[in-house]
Formats: C-alpha cells, sequence, structure tokens
C-alpha cells in the first residue's frame, strides 16, 4: 500500500517510493500492502491528515485516554453497571467515566440503558458500530503488548541522558 501524504498548499500528486526523484511536496511510504490492502490513503478530502477531515473526530474519540478500556471492558463482560465498569477499567475518575461513556453513546459506539428500579439501575453495552472497533483495538492492543519492552527501554534511555 502507497500512503502520500500532501504539504498545506502542496498539489497531490501519486505516491512516489522512497529514494525516487521528483519535485513536489508527496512523501510515500510503502507499507505492507498484502497485510493491509492496496488503498492509497491522502488522494482526497477524507485523508485523516487533512485538517478539515470530519475522520479526525473519530480518531479523537479513539485516541482519547479511557476509550479504549471501556471498549475492552464492555467487550469482555457483554453488559456492565457503572461501578463494575469503573472497577475493570482502574484508576478512572467517576467524572472522567461519566464524560467518556456520554460521548461514546453519543458517538453511537455504546448504549446505554436505564432501568426503574430503586435505586436506579444503569447498564452498559457495546453496540454493532461498537463491536466493529474491537478488531483495530485488538491489533493496536498486540502491537502494544509485543513492543511494550521496546518503548519502555527507549523511555529510560531518553531519561538517562
Amino acid at each position: 500500500m502507497r500512503i502520500s501524504v500532501t504539504s498545506e498548499g502542496g498539489s497531490q500528486g501519486p505516491a512516489t517510493s522512497a529514494g525516487a526523484t521528483g519535485a513536489g511536496p508527496t512523501v510515500a511510504a510503502e507499507i505492507g500492502a498484502a497485510e493491509i490492502g492496496a488503498a492509497e490513503i491522502g488522494a482526497d478530502e477524507w485523508s485523516v491528515l487533512a485538517p478539515d477531515c470530519p475522520s479526525r473526530v473519530v480518531f479523537g474519540r479513539i485516541g482519547e485516554r479511557w476509550t479504549m478500556l471501556v471498549i475492552l471492558a464492555l467487550a469482555r463482560a457483554g453488559t456492565l453497571r457503572f461501578t463494575e465498569l469503573k472497577s475493570q477499567v482502574g484508576r478512572v475518575t467517576p467524572k472522567v467515566l461519566t464524560e467518556t461513556l456520554r460521548a461514546l453513546e453519543d458517538d453511537g459506539l455504546i448504549d446505554r440503558r436505564a432501568f426503574q428500579d430503586s435505586p436506579p439501575r444503569v447498564e452498559y453495552s457495546l453496540t454493532p458500530l461498537g463491536v466493529s472497533l474491537l478488531e483495530p483495538i485488538q491489533a493496536m492492543r498486540e502491537w502494544a503488548e509485543q513492543h511494550v519492552p521496546e518503548v519502555l527501554a527507549s523511555r529510560e534511555r531518553a531519561a538517562s541522558a
């Protein structure tokens, strides 16, 4: 797969291989096409690198500190109440967890179901859209688990320098 990135104000051209001679603002990188596919990124207005790309909203949500942990906890358990979810996720404050859950619900990634019990009860579960995030999150999780020793060693070297 070729990824083309166009700088602001530059013209877009086809992706070029590293070391190619050609003027212009396009930078290209080869990525394992067999693993990812043969789509070109950055060739239209939907490029996440474009400042006005609407997909940045989704990247922002997924990249928030607690989002992936909430999604993984709900994927594991199916349905959780707030306190159960908080204990699964860990060191998140109730306020931040509430904000995260509201945002995920607004984005259609989780479902909030309130019961008229006494005391009131609320349960959270993934929507089909939320379930569709599990595959990319799993890939990120596997990468993180595989490369954590390298990342930690690099942090240690940086702190020592």
